[in-house]
Parts: C-alpha cells; structure tokens; sequence
C-alpha cells in the first residue's frame, strides 16, 4: 500500500483572468511545494474548487499534476460527488489517468443516513479494488457526519486506507482512533488541529497552509514523533496565527490571496466564491510578514 507521507497538501485550482485552468501555473506550483514539504498532492478537493470544476478539467488537472511531481511525491484525486454512479465513474477514469489514490467527499445537499453513506463508499472501494481510498468528512460543508462506527465498518474494506477529519471535534477523532486497526490512518483536515490529532494517534494532515510553511509543517509533526513535545508546541503557536487568517473566510479565497501576495499567479475563486474584503486581506498581510514571508 502507498505510503502518502504526513503534510499532504490540498492543492488550490490556479485560473487565469478569463477564469480558465491555468495548468502551466498548477504544474509549477506542485513542483514547488513537492520541494517544499508536500509529501503528497490532493487535487480537486474543496481547496481546488471542485464544486466549480468540470469533470475534463479535473481529469486534465490530474494528468497535469501527476506528470510534474512524478518521482518527488504522490497524487491523491478528489473524485467525490453526492451522486455513487458518478462517483464510481470518476474514479475508474481517475484510475486510468494513474493517480495513487482518491479522495472521497460524504455526499452532499442530499444527506444520505448512516446506511446509505457506508454502502455509497463501500461500493466505490469494490469498483476499484486496487486503488487507496480516502474518506472525507466535512459536515460544515455537506451537511450529515460520517459517524465514527460508520467510519469503523468502512476501515474493514481493504482500500479505504484512512480519513481527513474535517469536523474540527477530538471527542470524533479521539472515537475514530478507538473504533479503527492502528494500520488505518486519520488526517487532520484543519491545520489547527493537527497537533492535537497528533497526540491521539494521527498521521498527519491534508493542509492548506502547507502551500505557504510545508517545511515548517513537516519539523512540528517530526518534532512531535521524536518526542521533542515543546518544539512542537512551539511552531504550532508560531504558525496558528496563520492557520485562523487562511480560515477568516471561506477557503480557498485566502489562501489564494496569500500565494498572489508571494508572486505566484493563481487568479481569483470562481464565482459564487469571491475576493476577500480589505480587512481580511490586510490581517493576511499583517500574518505573512510576521512570519517573512512576504
């Protein structure tokens, strides 16, 4: 089984002035952060704007992708929808295209009970055997959670390897941890929580700021394992600042920001996301250079 590494990185959709795929930014920009701490890219995700994507442009962003950090790390594909035909569908071309794995969204809008939310992944993990499976539950944006003796059920399909742990609650984590084989692996899937994830047995986490402090991220969980507690500790304060104001609104909108404020031309959020407001902006500023980074 691939080992997808501890910083994966959920990888903002850059788009030019006439809000297309920039894919020649996209290629670059994963190359750079695959030298930069990222052990693992996670494409067409909530960060890159799935909703707004079609399906050509995220098999295209795939293809870009996985082809510009081919040999420095891995490419997980978000192939989610509320819909387990299109799904399944997504991730056999996904499969095809040659990424190492997929991530999978709880369905959406139409709020599926416990039952049908573990026969929706049970039945993508069987159409593609062979392909590592990782959950996502978000509920802040699909409105229904993926309970944890759901979670525990799923864990028994081979290929669904691990969960991003997006409902920022330890008691659920802490329970996902209790309930799962040691071998089956939690993401944190905000950066803030990471260090607490860590202390019940985490592996890592799926990151936005890892597009600014991948480096930073990968010493605090390093530090972490090898016992040196305070150290991690210590960068956590140092970046949680950052952590909040790439959340003051709706993600990816800051982030976003913050890598046009660095040079890199990524381009605005496809409506209905929108530029964030001056305040926003000039407390992301303020943030970015007190940690040097502009």
């Amino acid at each position: 089984m691939v080992d997808f590494g501890r910083v994966l990185t959920a990888m903002i959709t850059p788009f030019k002035e006439d809000g297309s795929v920039n894919y020649d930014v996209a290629a670059a920009l994963a190359a750079h952060l695959a030298d930069h701490g990222t052990d693992t890219m996670v494409v067409c995700g909530t960060t890159g704007e799935s909703p707004t994507l079609s399906w050509e442009e995220e098999y295209q962003l795939f293809s870009v992708v996985l082809q510009a950090v081919a040999g420095k790390a891995f490419v997980i594909a978000g192939c989610g929808s509320n819909s387990t035909k299109e799904a399944i569908a997504a991730t056999q071309k996904a499969v095809k295209i040659g990424v190492h794995g997929v991530l999978q969204v709880v369905p959406y809008y139409n709020k599926p009970p416990q039952a049908g939310l573990y026969q929706h992944f049970a039945a993508i993990a069987q159409a593609t055997p062979d392909l590592p499976l990782l959950l996502y539950n978000v509920p802040g944006r699909t409105g229904q959670n993926l309970q944890p003796e759901t979670v525990a059920r799923l864990a028994e399909i081979d290929n669904i390897i691990g969960i991003k742990e997006s409902t920022g609650n330890i008691d659920q984590a802490s329970e996902i941890r209790r309930l799962t084989p040691k071998e089956f692996q939690i993401y944190s899937g905000d950066d803030y929580m990471t260090l607490s994830l860590l202390a019940i047995g985490a592996k890592g986490v799926v990151s936005v700021a890892s597009h600014l402090v991948g480096n930073e991220l990968q010493k605090m969980i390093q530090a972490f394992d090898s016992g040196k507690i305070q150290v991690a500790r210590e960068i956590h304060l140092q970046l949680f600042p950052l952590f909040k104001a790439l959340f003051a609104t709706t993600s990816p909108i800051p982030v976003k920001k913050a890598l046009n404020l660095l040079g890199w031309e990524v381009g605005s959020t496809r409506l209905p996301l929108c530029e964030p407001d001056s305040e926003i902006s000039q407390k992301l500023k303020l943030v970015l250079k007190e940690l040097d980074l502009i």
